[in-house]
């Protein structure tokens, strides 16, 4: 049985402007964040794209990956606790 997606937590506006910004850059970057079973995970990888979908935020990264924006913990050195 799989357990249903939790609630999309929208994340603050800066942090938004912060992943458009190195996004743009396309440069590798650390994108730490939290697994779908909890688990905490990094990537070194270039934002390709944030986008939304079905009410919630995205990013595909350089890995073919995509992860939900309310996952993350920190990118490029910027903790989302911090915006």
């Amino acid at each position: 049985m799989t357990t249903p997606e939790p609630t999309y937590v929208p994340i603050s506006c800066s942090f938004h402007d912060v992943l458009e910004a190195v996004a743009t850059t396309r440069k590798p970057v650390r994108i730490d964040f939290v697994d779908g079973d909890g688990q905490p995970q990094h990537r070194s990888a270039v934002i390709v794209d944030v986008f939304s979908k079905d009410g919630a935020e995205y990013v595909a990264i350089g890995t073919g990956e995509t992860l939900r924006l309310d996952r993350l913990v920190e990118v490029d050195g910027r903790k989302l606790a911090d915006h």
